[in-house]
């Protein structure tokens, strides 16, 4: 089953999204996005997929998930019948960490945290115990507080043992070219570089593959070919800078790599449906940025994941 690309939306103001998931059951969701993922289960058993692991979880749960790896889990039964299934999800940038590791010397171990979760990793109960002990903070209204949480917590858990559960996407030399790690090379590349000019062959360079193979390799995974895919993620960063600045829609174009205006608009409505000014337009007629995120509000799904429960 081809794993369905996902758009983690930030909010406005925002470092990391935490998402407080309580639901009847946890479908299967085949899914990745470029983000990390730190996910706490409770109350809730079954099964956990990350990349090629398959195996039983059981609450309270805790694993890290890298950036562009598949992912799942598919609950069987809750621990207590009359409460839901729970997930504290922690959606983080890897880029964005480790420019907190490299700036503050306080946060340096967790470049080894994600350095070693390039499998995927499963923490201890005891572990997770002691984060479900820390949902207040977590789970706090200011973003302040839910950022300071999360990086105490990054920084804890570069300092613990963990299990790696994913065997094709190991570190070792000898999985360098193993196809997982050669797609996340290539994405990995992509989501630094997209505002610069992007040439197939530089791609097939960071990735030690053929242009044919990385053409294969985008559309099994993501459904798209090399432009199409790096189109979209252009056009999902000019949303931002549309929604968050009042900065001309020609310097947004050319910030995002798409100098030439009338192909930027021409792409933007290709994919949003309008032009950018509508969609500025649109989105600050609608949209709510409040300085603080009440509780009911962290139990929205971003909208792309809402929908692949949907499909």
């Amino acid at each position: 089953m081809k794993p369905q690309f996902e758009s983690v939306t930030f909010p406005k103001g925002c470092s990391v999204r935490v998402y407080h998931r309580r639901v009847t059951e946890i479908p299967f969701e085949w899914h990745h996005h470029p983000e990390y993922e730190l996910t706490l289960t409770l109350n809730s058993k079954g099964w956990r997929f990350i990349g090629d692991h398959i195996g039983k979880y059981r609450s309270p749960d805790l694993a890290l998930v890298p950036s562009d790896m598949p992912h799942t889990w598919a609950s069987t039964a809750t621990l207590s019948r009359n409460e839901p299934h729970t997930a504290i999800v922690i959606w983080f940038s890897g880029h964005w960490a480790l420019q907190m590791a490299q700036v503050c010397p306080e946060y340096a171990a967790i470049r080894r945290l994600l350095r070693n979760a390039s499998t995927g990793l499963e923490f201890s109960r005891a572990i997770a115990k002691r984060v479900a002990g820390r949902l207040d903070q977590i789970l706090s209204e200011s973003p302040q507080s839910r950022l300071h949480a999360t990086l105490e917590l990054l920084v804890a858990l570069a300092d613990v043992n963990a299990v790696g559960l994913s065997k094709t996407a190991m570190t070792v030399p000898s999985a360098a070219d193993s196809e997982p790690a050669q797609f996340t090379r290539v994405l990995q590349y992509l989501h630094r570089q997209f505002q610069e000019p992007i040439r197939i062959g530089a791609l097939c360079s960071v990735g030690n593959i053929s242009a044919r193979s990385l053409h294969r390799l985008f559309v099994k995974h993501t459904g798209d070919g090399v432009s199409k895919y790096l189109c979209k993620l252009r056009i999902g960063r000019a949303c931002m800078r549309l929604a968050e600045t009042d900065m001309p829609v020609s310097m947004i174009a050319y910030e995002v790599g798409l100098s030439n205006l009338a192909n930027f608009n021409r792409q933007f409505r290709r994919v949003r449906g309008m032009t950018p000014s509508a969609y500025r337009r649109s989105f600050k007629q609608h949209a709510r940025t409040p300085e603080k995120t009440g509780r009911a509000e962290l139990q929205i799904r971003p909208r792309s994941l809402e929908s692949l429960h949907s499909r």
